[in-house]
This record gives C-alpha cells, structure tokens and sequence, in this order.
C-alpha cells in the first residue's frame, strides 16, 4: 500500500513537471486534474492521521495489558513478591509499592510515547496538511507554484512515512522476536549513529542466546534509553556500549563522554532538585530491581557510566 502510494506521488510529479514545462499550452482541465490529485493526497493523508491516532490509542491500551502480563508471569517465576510475603504487614505493604512502582514506570512510558509521537510524526502530518493548503490556494493563481508545492508534498511524504518507520520501530522491533537481542541492538546502535551526530562503539562478550522476552525487552530498552540520554542529556559525542552474556547475570556497561551530573542529589530522591535524566534512571533500577536486576550509576564532569545486570534465567 505504501509502495502504491509512493509511485502515485512519483507519477504526480513528473506530471507536474511535464505540465511546467508547457504551462501555456497545457489546458486548464489538466491543471484542475492535477489539483484534484493533490487534494486526493490530502484526503489520503488525513485518513492516515487518523489511524495513526488510533494506533496510538490502541497502543497505550496493549501497553497496559503487556505490563500486566509481564507482572504475572514474574511472580509465577517467583522474580518478585511471593504469595507468602502477602501474609505479613510487610509483605503486604511491599507489594502495594511494586504495583505502584510499575504503574507510575508505565505510565511515563506513556509520556514519552506521546512525547515522540507528538514532535515527530503528528508535527510532521501537520505541516503536510498545511503544505496542502497553500497547494491548493495557489493552483488557479500561480500554478507554477503550486507544481513547486506538490514537490514539496511529495518529499515531506517521503519524510513522514520514515518517521512513522522509525517511530515503530523504536517502539517495537519486530526483529527482536524473530532474530534475538543481539541482532536488534546491533541494528538500532548503527541506525541511530546513522541518524546523529553520536559516535555509538558496541562492544559484545559471548554467543548469542535466547532470554525470555521480558529479559529481553528490558535490556533492549535499557541500552535504547541511555543512549538517548547520552545524545539528549550529555550532550555527548562518544557512547560505548559494553555486553557480556557469557555467564549468569547478563552485565550490561553504557558509558558517554557528555555532561555528568551529581548521582548523590538523584540518590537523595529530592523531586524539586531532580531533572528528568536522574528521574528515568531511577525508573530503569525499579523496572530491574522488580526482577531481580541491578542498576548501578557513577557521573563526573568527564561522563557517565551506568552498569546493567539482569539474571539471565
């Protein structure tokens, strides 16, 4: 569909480009059809916003679910508050902080999903819609003009449908279930050096070996979040990304050479001396912490360090 959509575009334009060239002598019932095409695009467009909407609705619902599912299986695995702990006052009380723990993890989750969705995609389809308008308004007055516009639509869907790509597969590698972490994060690591300014090493002890794909996910995400820290927050030029999968715990290292922070001012839990960079790392340890996982930060003026174990089964 995507593909058929790219030709039509394709096809406009070199029309478009046809007609330019013999404007005076085109008639003006070929210019009304190649206007008639680009409000089609629109139409088309909008239809996409729409669904693209609804995915995200969807999204936010199987997110909610997928927690829940997670959770259940790992306190039938035993990785977090067994049925007996539930017996004590204690027991009791630190199951209410886990449940809270990971709604409140999920639901920043969900902020960031919007976040992106809203700065990426969503601004993109908006300034498609709005390039339309100006096609439109120009095509009787100058249709030169709007030839130009039409190429400019043609390009911002090009650029749109990368976003929406993009913003998928950061949201959910499908590569993961059907090749493994290793090929995913060897994947992501060199799209995103790619897409930057950022110099990603990624650095791996061991074969590859399948982990349940809570595991998994986990892991993957852990390295996708300190990575963005290390563009977004560090301002870094160099990430390093360190795995050794050889023995039980999975050992993870992610170092920057960007702006540290003080760890101790984090570790002190203050909220009104806390940045968003020290908030989501306190949430990656929960996440890790709730299965038996460590997260371990040290930062200097010279860069950040943050160690990653999770128990490999």
């Amino acid at each position: 569909m995507v593909d058929r959509e790219e030709q039509r575009n394709t096809d406009i334009a070199a029309g478009l480009v046809a007609m330019r060239q013999n404007i005076d002598t085109t008639p003006r019932e070929d210019i009304r059809d190649r206007y008639d095409s680009a409000m089609e695009a629109r139409q088309r467009l909008a239809t996409m916003r729409g669904q693209l909407e609804r995915f995200q609705a969807g999204l936010e619902l199987m997110n909610g679910q997928l927690t829940l599912l997670q959770t259940i299986a790992g306190r039938i695995s035993g990785v977090d508050i067994s049925a007996d702990d539930l017996d004590s006052e204690s027991g009791a009380k630190a199951a209410v902080v886990s449940i809270k723990r990971i709604v409140e993890a999920q639901e920043q989750e969900r902020q960031r999903l919007a976040r992106q969705m809203h700065d990426g995609p969503a601004q993109s389809l908006t300034n498609f819609i709005l390039q339309a308008d100006i096609c439109s308004r120009e095509f009787d007055r100058d249709p030169e003009r709007a030839s130009d516009e039409l190429s400019n639509l043609k390009d911002s869907a090009k650029s749109t449908l990368s976003k929406v790509r993009d913003f998928i597969f950061d949201l959910r590698p499908m590569m993961l279930d059907d090749l493994g972490l290793l090929p995913t994060l060897k994947r992501y690591t060199s799209r995103f050096k790619d897409r930057s300014d950022l110099e990603i090493e990624f650095e791996v002890v061991g074969e590859e070996r399948r982990l349940e794909d809570y595991r998994q996910i986990l892991i993957f995400r852990g390295i996708q979040e300190l990575i963005v820290h290390g563009r977004d927050y560090a301002s870094a030029s160099n990430v390093r990304v360190r795995m050794d999968i050889t023995g039980d715990p999975i050992k993870v290292l992610v170092e920057d050479d960007g702006r540290g922070f003080d760890v101790l001012v984090m570790e002190a839990g203050d909220e009104s001396k806390m940045t968003a960079r020290m908030r989501d790392l306190i949430t990656m340890r929960d996440k890790f912490e709730l299965v038996r996982g460590t997260v371990v930060v040290q930062s200097s003026e010279d860069g950040t360090q943050v160690r990653l174990e999770l128990p490999a089964g």
